[in-house]
């Protein structure tokens, strides 16, 4: 891996490892914790809290569980390889994903704000399961190009944060029009576009090596 590669991978992991730190906070189960001052009118339901708690700690777990996934030394210890991708999809199709559908609901930023997140949320479930049931079936180079869309967008929930402190610390915070809207296809949609670049690489890359050995 270049350097560059490395230095990513590093400042990628140190996100992750923010975000799952921040979720400590919530252990004292307060239903007035930081962002959930926010969301009083949904904590009053009595659905959003277990949606909530289910829904950060499943992704703090499984962002880092899947993000060992991609180093090298976790795909060769093939028993370890296999705990954390059952970590990963457990936590994934379980916790985070059902927690993130009924978090949806209490959004209230507009149609494309609600729009952008069930699709994503659906999308993750599409691709975290298909990853699974390609791995049962042996398909190993198509489970990993699905695994790399389904981190993408658990990823996600990392780029989200992190662009709106970016618009805090150097604009106005999310207060602008259509402010909500942009960040929302920003944190996923451009995930997804990379995801599927490394996607490209592989395939072309097999591809070419095929031909040489032909």
């Amino acid at each position: 891996m270049s350097l560059a590669g490395k230095l990513l991978r590093y400042f990628a992991f140190f996100l992750v490892l923010i975000l799952c730190l921040g979720t400590l906070q919530y252990l004292s189960f307060k239903p007035d914790t930081a962002f959930l001052k926010l969301k009083q009118f949904a904590v009053k339901t009595g659905f959003y809290l277990p949606a909530f708690y289910t829904h950060i700690f499943g992704a703090s777990t499984i962002l880092l569980a899947g993000f060992f996934q991609f180093s090298k030394y976790v795909q060769e210890n093939k028993p370890l390889h296999r705990l954390l991708g059952k970590i990963y999809v457990i936590g994934a199709l379980f916790f985070a994903a059902p927690g993130a559908y009924v978090m949806t609901f209490f959004i209230h930023r507009g149609t494309g704000v609600f729009i952008s997140f069930l699709l994503q949320n659906t999308f993750w479930v599409i691709f975290t399961l298909s990853a699974w049931v390609l791995v049962k079936n042996g398909a190993i180079d198509r489970h990993i190009m699905m695994m790399r869309r389904s981190y993408a967008l658990a990823f996600a929930a990392v780029t989200l944060r992190l662009y709106i402190w970016l618009l805090t610390i150097f604009g106005h915070g999310v207060d602008f029009e259509n402010n909500y809207l942009i960040i929302a296809f920003a944190s996923w949609v451009p995930n997804l576009l990379v995801a599927e670049f490394f996607n490209y690489y592989q395939s072309r890359h097999k591809s070419l090596a095929g031909d040489l050995h032909q």
